[in-house]
Formats: C-alpha cells, sequence, structure tokens
C-alpha cells in the first residue's frame, strides 16, 4: 500500500529543488566567467557575495510561490491522472502540466511587452524544466525524501565548484588566456568605445587620435586624458601570454605599455586607469577587418 501524499512536503521538496537550482546556476555562471575575457571592470568578488547572501532570502520565497502556485498543482493533477490511466502516467505527465501552467503567465507576460517570440520560447522551455525537476523529485512518498534531496543537492553543487575548480587548476576547462598577437596582429586600427583610434603600420609607425590611457604621474582623480600625434610602436611577447606588451611612443602622450586581451578573433589591448588596485581597463580593440 502507498504511503498518502504529503501535499505539504511536495511544496518543501520543490522549494529546496529550486534553491539548489540556483545555487548550482551561480557555481557554474562563475566558472563561466573564468573562461571569459575580464570586463572592462574588475567584478569586487567580496560584493558581489555579500549580494547572493542577502538575496538568499528571496530565492526562498520566490522559490516557495512558484512551488505552490505550479508545482503543486501539477503534483495533484499528475496524481489525479495516475489514479485514472495508470500511475506510470503521474511521471511523465508532470512535465507536461507545469508547462500548461506555465504557457498563460509566460505568453500573456511577453505579448504585453512585445517580446521576441525565440527568447519567449526558450525562457518558457526553461522554466519548464526547471520546475519539472522540482515536481519530479518531490512525487516520490517515501520517508526520508527532504533530507536525501538537500544531502544530495548539496553534494551536486559542491562537486560541480570542486570539479570545475580542479578542471580550471588542470586545463580540462578552458581557462581565459590572452590570444598570442604577434607584430603582424597590431599592423591596422584600433579603437575605443569613443571611436578613438590608434593605427599602427607595418614600418613600425602610429598615429593616435583622442586616444585616452593614463600616465603613471596621472593622479587617480583627474579625467582620463586624451592624446592624438603621431610616433612608434614595438611589440613585445614576453614570456608567456600574459606578459605581451605593446609600447607606444608618441610625443607627448606618456604611455606605459599597453597590455593584451581580448580574444583571436578580437583582440584588445588595455591600460588600467582609476586608483590603485581598481581593475579599471581602458580597452582599445582591432577594428574588424583591419590588417
Amino acid at each position: 500500500m502507498h504511503q498518502k501524499r504529503s501535499y505539504g512536503r511536495v511544496v518543501v521538496v520543490s522549494t529546496l529543488v529550486g534553491c539548489l537550482e540556483v545555487a548550482l546556476t551561480v557555481v557554474v555562471a562563475v566558472l563561466y566567467v573564468q573562461t571569459q575575457p575580464p570586463p572592462d571592470r574588475a567584478p569586487d568578488y567580496a560584493e558581489i557575495g555579500g549580494s547572493l547572501v542577502g538575496l538568499a532570502p528571496l530565492t526562498g520565497v520566490v522559490s516557495f510561490l512558484l512551488s505552490l502556485v505550479l508545482v503543486l498543482p501539477a503534483v495533484a493533477l499528475a496524481d489525479l491522472l495516475g489514479r485514472l490511466i495508470g500511475r506510470h502516467a503521474a511521471w511523465w505527465s508532470a512535465p507536461l502540466i507545469v508547462a500548461a501552467l506555465l504557457a498563460p503567465l509566460v505568453f500573456g507576460v511577453a505579448a504585453y511587452n512585445d517580446a521576441q517570440t525565440r527568447g519567449t520560447l526558450v525562457f518558457w522551455a526553461s522554466a519548464t524544466a526547471s520546475l519539472s525537476a522540482g515536481a519530479l523529485i518531490a512525487l516520490p512518498r517515501f520517508e526520508g525524501l527532504l533530507g536525501r534531496v538537500a544531502l544530495w543537492g548539496t553534494a551536486v553543487v559542491a562537486g560541480t565548484g570542486l570539479f570545475g575548480a580542479l578542471g580550471l587548476a588542470v586545463g580540462l576547462l578552458p581557462a581565459y588566456e590572452p590570444p598570442r598577437i604577434g607584430p603582424q596582429t597590431m599592423v591596422g586600427a584600433w579603437f575605443d568605445h569613443t571611436g578613438n583610434t590608434l593605427v599602427f603600420t607595418s614600418d613600425g609607425r602610429v598615429t593616435a587620435s583622442g586616444v585616452g590611457g593614463r600616465a603613471a604621474v596621472d593622479h587617480p582623480s583627474d579625467p582620463s586624458p586624451s592624446c592624438s600625434g603621431s610616433g612608434t610602436w614595438s611589440y613585445e611577447s614576453g614570456r608567456d601570454v600574459w606578459a605581451q606588451k605593446v609600447r607606444v611612443d608618441v610625443p607627448g602622450c606618456s604611455w606605459p605599455a599597453w597590455g593584451v586581451d581580448g580574444t583571436a578573433r578580437e583582440p584588445r589591448i588595455h591600460q588600467h586607469i582609476g586608483g590603485p588596485g581598481s581593475g579599471e581597463l581602458y580597452r582599445l580593440r582591432k577594428a574588424s577587418g583591419g590588417s
């Protein structure tokens, strides 16, 4: 004889699954960021961590409400179908019921905001998969389900973080590295976010047009200067890709050597600006098709 369904436990288990899914998403996002070029401003991980901790109660509340409004009815209807057409029906019908319950909400909001159809469908499918996981995990009726979900869910989140970090350390995951550019890559026009340019030529000449950056003697609170003129440039390969430098010598422009980042398809050169340790970068990227 099957144990009677506790719908209160369904809500609690589904809420826990939702919170674990958010935690897993955060871990995967952190690992993914390690494979991408750094942003113009270095992230403040302490601030981000504090924000995530502060958002934890809100995550729990949202997960609880979604479980109450969508997962609980889906499990109840799946139980009903199971009694009518066979107990295995609950397993395949729960995701379909979740999708049906979500559809009016998702497509109604999308229509009101004139959202793109493709993005709406992707969101609907993703939300259905996420909530269906909570429904399916909450379906079993045996004792100790909540403890098992908490234990194994935490293990999955922690294991993903641990093995992801190990993968980055040993090279199984492609941790970000700047591209090896070489002098031939430098030839062409490089521009910043406002269209100011450095134009490098193969004979070692360079022309600056309104390029910013900061000299070592500039005060961090001063506005970033701009500079124009002509001069020379040289590329230094360094001991590895992180040590690559591009030295630009334009009279009146006291720039330190430029570092290299970006990707092989879109290389960039940069300088550190702002106060010490600010992590803020001023970047130039190569014009498409530049040579």
